[in-house]
């Protein structure tokens, strides 16, 4: 049996698996004091579901698959450990000065960021590496046991090491790591050269501070977890979500919590590519996965997920920058908990505030006392107040009229069906402009795609937003509520391993090439018999980072070969490069020579060789529920719409609209000129646009 919990900012979801790849889906509101009680409390809620107790339930779990927000929460709310950063004499600004980007150029107004780490945290030490390696001035280590008794004066809880060039010559961070270790008994140290071997230094600079910051918080929350389920049965392996769209071992994420930053988002894609392949066979998909706080996109490309270096916390140039190539994953505020506002002007917004679990929604009672997108879909009837997940929990009506009324209504002199209409359309064109920055801004025309819809509030516009995009076809997985849980089952355990190593087209270095692959290959072949020895498949994936003669910023390329053996695979990789370049920028410069800069491999290990099952079917008897009630849709207002419920459709039998199509998780609304079907395959609601 395998389990895989996601904790979100509203709900935490769980999947169970059993032996025969049967699917049952569980939720739970998120505990944002204390994010173990929510997967504890999804775990009750499954062993009441199967009629046993919590023991049995984990006691037969061989796996437990968890990504959580608690890394990125923490440094949003500011409660990461104390840092120090310590840097080579000359260079203390390099978290200060960043890279020069402006979010808007011309407006001076906006204050210039505040460092990861404050200068008050940062020491210079003397030493230098030049960029070929050599030694310019050796590690003055008397300097650095005066700067540890500072850092001990100032009960500095984590060290992040950052210096010139170590990437290419280590000893120092090495020499300096091994003085912490030993003044300084348990204190949590980062080196940049270790976690992080990159090019660019403030980029290096920028994981190795938050990596550091996060490792107390992460190893305390790591540890309780592992331990308080084991205290109730668990006897099996725990992995943790990565941002790159796998899994890693919990020791491992432990030594390295920046891993655990986005690791729940990245999983979308995952199973998006998944269903897409099953139930259209289109390469091209756009993936959404819609919570109760966020809403995710995502994109596969010609069957290809795309990465990204541009990974930051809070906006960019004014957020923190990760560092590390994660999936492509971009988040906006508007999610079923958005709250909608006016301006000053008057005009109405949608998110990106929300009202998250506590309070909620004002329809869930709990003292929610703004109007948010789960409201209005309650006044216009797309969702049962009487059968949010699955009837557990009741949703008031009237509390929802009433903010909706008051806060966006009446100062619009407005009814209150056309105020909660208006909520629902801008959080339509909020999102349908997220999506098109990954697609038309990328020169992807998103009526080639097909779209995935996923998340609990995904079914109450995603008809909407394919339409607006042109999409002709839409899915809706089966157990698309719990998406990034549902990814994590079907994910991989990997590992990557990278190099900084300079060379040419036209002066391509083999020997050199081929030492530093087979270092990584080595790494990677060493993960696959330890970590990943009872996997059933394993692969090892290369990919190198390149640029034209002066470009500023390098693309990541596929290394079709693991030894370069001669001039024919040097220029493979050179046209793979001018393929992708002309691809992803629209043209080709066959007349420059291409740089080679850094080297990555990825060690992937197949832990299941089942893909995703269906659902179990619920003993629920659902005949109390009536089988049309009154929803509003634009153009055709208040009408009697029919009822269906997900479990119940029978495979590939068409459902013509209007309608609502209901689950313990999840409403759809069919929107007119709109017809669905549920595939016999994988259960999967597949909606086409007239």
């Amino acid at each position: 049996m395998k389990f895989a919990a996601d904790t979100g900012g509203t709900f935490t979801d769980l999947i169970v698996e059993d032996d025969s790849g049967g699917l049952r889906m569980f939720k739970s509101p998120t505990t944002p004091e204390n994010p173990i009680q929510g997967i504890l409390n999804a775990i009750q809620k499954a062993a009441e579901s199967m009629s046993i107790s919590v023991e049995e339930l984990l006691g037969r779990g061989e796996t437990f698959i968890h990504g959580t927000t608690h890394a990125i929460n923490a440094i949003i709310t500011g409660k990461t450990a104390k840092t120090a950063l310590l840097t080579t004499k000359g260079h203390p600004d390099i978290l200060v000065l960043r890279e020069g980007g402006r979010s808007e150029p011309f407006n001076f107004r906006i204050p210039f960021p505040k460092p990861y780490i404050p200068r008050s945290l940062t020491f210079e030490i003397s030493e230098r590496i030049t960029c070929d390696g050599g030694v310019l001035l050796p590690l003055n280590e008397d300097e650095v046991l005066e700067i540890i008794n500072k850092l001990k004066k100032k009960l500095v809880q984590a060290v992040a090491v950052c210096f010139l060039w170590s990437t290419v010559n280590p000893s120092h961070e090495i020499k300096i790591g091994r003085i912490l270790s030993e003044k300084i008994p348990g204190i949590y140290v980062t080196l940049s050269h270790k976690l992080n071997p990159i090019l660019r230094e403030y980029r290096r600079a920028s994981s190795t501070a938050i990596d550091a910051s996060l490792k107390p918080i992460m190893s305390k929350y790591l540890g309780e977890l592992q331990g308080q389920l084991q205290g109730v049965g668990f006897k099996g392996r725990l992995l943790m979500l990565t941002s790159k769209g796998g899994v890693m071992e919990v020791k491992d994420l432990i030594i390295a919590p920046i891993h655990a930053i986005g690791s729940g988002p990245s999983m979308a894609p995952i199973a998006g590519k998944h269903f897409a392949e099953l139930d259209s066979g289109n390469n091209t998909v756009i993936i959404t996965d819609t919570g109760g706080t966020s809403y995710d996109v995502s994109l596969v490309r010609e069957g290809t997920i795309p990465m990204t270096q541009e990974t930051w916390i809070g906006k960019r140039f004014v957020g923190h920058i990760v560092g590390f190539p994660s999936v492509d994953v971009k988040i906006i505020g508007a999610g079923g908990g958005s709250i909608a506002w006016l301006d000053a002007g008057g005009l109405l917004h949608v998110g990106p505030a929300s009202a998250g679990a506590v309070p909620g929604p004002a329809c869930y009672a709990k003292g929610g006392s703004s109007p948010t997108v789960t409201d209005a879909a309650v006044v216009l009837g797309y969702i049962n107040p009487d059968y949010f997940l699955g009837g557990s929990v009741r949703l008031d009506r009237e509390l929802a009229e009433k903010e909706i009324k008051r806060e966006i209504a009446k100062p619009l002199s407005i009814g209150l069906i056309e105020a909660a209409s208006a909520i629902i359309r801008i959080a339509t064109e909020n999102m349908v402009g997220s999506i098109e920055q990954i697609t038309i801004h990328q020169g992807i025309d998103p009526r080639t795609a097909v779209m995935v819809g996923a998340g609990g509030a995904a079914g109450l516009n995603s008809v909407a937003v394919a339409r607006r995009l042109g999409c002709s076809k839409l899915i809706i997985p089966e157990a698309g509520a719990a998406f990034s849980a549902l990814g994590a089952i079907i994910s991989d355990l990997r590992s990557d391993y990278q190099a900084l190593f300079y060379t040419r087209s036209d002066k391509f270095d083999i020997v050199g090439v081929n030492d530093i692959l087979d270092s990584l290959i080595r790494k990677c072949q060493a993960f696959i018999e330890g970590p990943g020895k009872d996997s059933l498949e394993h692969s090892i994936e290369i990919n190198c980072e390149a640029r034209y003669e002066g470009q500023a910023w390098e693309i990541e390329v596929p290394v079709a070969v693991q030894k370069f053996r001669g001039t024919s695979d040097i220029v493979e990789l050179r046209e793979e490069f001018d393929r992708i370049h002309e691809r992803l920028f629209t043209f080709r410069d066959l007349d420059s020579k291409v740089e080679f800069i850094g080297w990555r491999a990825a060690a992937k290990c197949k832990l299941s060789v089942q893909n995703t099952g269906r659902m179990v079917a619920e003993k629920e008897i659902r005949s109390n529920y009536p089988s049309y009630r009154e929803v509003y849709f634009d153009k055709l207002g208040l009408v009697d719409s029919k009822i269906v419920y997900l479990e119940e459709m029978k495979p590939n039998e068409i459902l013509n609209s209007p309608a609502i199509v209901e689950s313990p998780f999840t409403t759809i609304v069919i929107e007119p000129n709109s017809r669905a079907f549920k595939s016999f395959e994988t259960g999967s609601l597949i909606i086409t646009m007239n």
